[in-house]
């Protein structure tokens, strides 16, 4: 479950954020695209368990999922795609890079000056 490694560098980077404000971590929000390979629901099962006894402890993962986006090699286009089917809206090729819709990053750190409850 590498879910659990991800809560670890989730709380790595959002712990230092509320030491150097001096609050307590209220929210996370994150955008997870469907083809990171991270499933939301475990994070959200998970993060407790690493969170627990720190600032972030009874934080809130707020999690967004992009749509997934190609740029097509051969037309140009750049279209919206389902995540099972990666190819060009525009010609059908599957020759495309995709340009959203892998993406795992913290967008921002909601803190509050009292202790989660």
């Amino acid at each position: 479950m590498h879910e659990l490694a991800i809560c670890q560098s989730i709380l790595a980077q959002a712990l230092p954020i509320a030491e150097t404000h001096g609050g307590w971590v209220k929210r996370i929000n994150l955008s997870i695209g469907p083809l990171a390979g991270v499933e939301p629901n475990l994070l959200r099962a998970a993060f407790p368990l690493i969170a627990a006894g720190t600032a972030c402890e009874g934080a809130l993962l707020a999690i967004e999922t992009p749509p997934v986006r190609v740029q097509c090699w051969q037309c140009g286009e750049a279209s919206q795609v389902r995540p099972n089917r990666l190819v060009c809206g525009a010609c059908g090729t599957w020759r495309v890079t995709v340009t959203e819709g892998d993406e795992m990053r913290i967008d921002s750190v909601d803190l509050s000056e009292t202790e989660n409850v």
